[in-house]
């Protein structure tokens, strides 16, 4: 495991997806942003250990993985732009992005990856022997039944295929206890499937973890099932009333504090007892989301690694310093001729 190498891939994460923000943000790309900020630690632990030939299935947030994969940053951002020399001629947007170069493909259908790269493993067992596929999910995905029918179709077959479920604690703006039942792990077990959890924050031991499912994989020896937990930097998507009001509970929360008080005071509706616990349930959730919304916190993973680089502090300065430079210059290449949405 080369943890410069991971963190390089790490930053160019981040520093891609921030700057897709600043260019949302500007106007210059429309509709919904779902960003994989706080994710890297994954992306990076599992992808860079992906060969020639291994397929790569992804949710809507897919910006980290393919990133990392090596899929090309210019294409990528002028699709997001919508325009016709985009990766998917400007018609997939952020949420369906291919590549047939590097097998990757994605989807905003939840609980689509799975039967996707199960679609993959196959293919490669019968083609490619020794390759594999990987799917990436989130937690409330799991609850969908193509994913279960995935789980056990991936055992009967015994397919090289490896499942990172992602499990920021939120299924939109609901938190993901409150709507799946028993634990994923024991879940997938229960299939026969090999299954384990590890500390998403933690590049070295996503890494670690995925190596063996990988390696077994590649074996023969059937799928994997990993759950990472990890945070969520920036909400659901880009402008999150959630996160906004979290980090901006006074001026964020005028709009609608009048509505709740009134609400709490009203003489109709449930007793007092309720509404006091929905009062109370709803200040957890508004507690839980400005934990999991700081960047460079204490549960940022980019955050982590920059600290673990320090005995090589100089090398990890020429890797922010080649990272940013990169990043810009496809910025710069992506957006020649573009201006400005002067509304934004």
């Amino acid at each position: 495991m080369d943890l410069p190498h991971l963190y390089r891939q790490m930053q160019r994460a981040r520093a891609y997806e921030l700057a897709v923000e600043e260019m949302w943000n500007h106007g210059l790309i429309s509709g919904e942003m779902h960003l994989g900020t706080g994710e890297e630690a994954v992306a990076a632990g599992v992808v860079t250990q992906l060969e020639d030939g291994d397929g790569l299935a992804l949710t809507h947030r897919c910006s980290p993985a393919l990133v990392v994969r090596g899929v090309p940053l210019v294409p990528m951002l002028r699709e997001l732009l919508g325009a016709e020399d985009g990766l998917c001629g400007g018609r997939g947007g952020h949420m369906h992005l291919f590549s047939k170069e590097h097998l990757a493909a994605t989807s905003g259908i939840v609980g689509a990856s799975l039967p996707t790269a199960a679609g993959f493993a196959l293919a490669n067992r019968r083609l490619r022997p020794g390759a594999i596929a990987v799917a990436f999910t989130g937690a409330g995905a799991m609850n969908q039944g193509m994913a279960l029918e995935t789980l056990n179709l991936a055992v009967a077959w015994r397919l090289p295929l490896l499942i990172v479920c992602i499990d920021n604690g939120w299924a939109i703006t609901t938190t993901s206890d409150s709507v799946t039942g028993g634990s994923l792990v024991e879940r997938a077990r229960g299939f026969g499937m090999r299954a384990e959890e590890v500390n998403g924050r933690d590049v070295r031991a996503v890494h670690k973890a995925a190596a063996k499912s990988i390696e077994r994989a590649r074996r023969g020896k059937g799928p994997s099932f990993l759950l990472a937990t990890c945070p969520r930097l920036d909400g659901h998507f880009l402008g999150d009333p959630l996160i906004r009001m979290a980090k901006r509970p006074i001026a964020e929360g005028k709009a609608v504090l009048g509505s709740v008080l009134s609400s709490v005071t009203s003489r109709g509706g449930g007793g007092l007892s309720d509404r006091a616990g929905g009062m109370t349930q709803m200040m957890s959730v508004m507690a839980k989301a400005r934990r999991g919304a700081t960047r460079d916190g204490r549960g940022d993973p980019i955050t982590a690694v920059h600290k673990a680089m320090k005995k090589h502090e100089a090398e990890r300065d020429r890797i922010d310093a080649e990272v940013t430079a990169e990043i810009e210059a496809a910025v710069a290449e992506a957006l020649a001729g573009v201006e400005e949405d002067p509304d934004a």
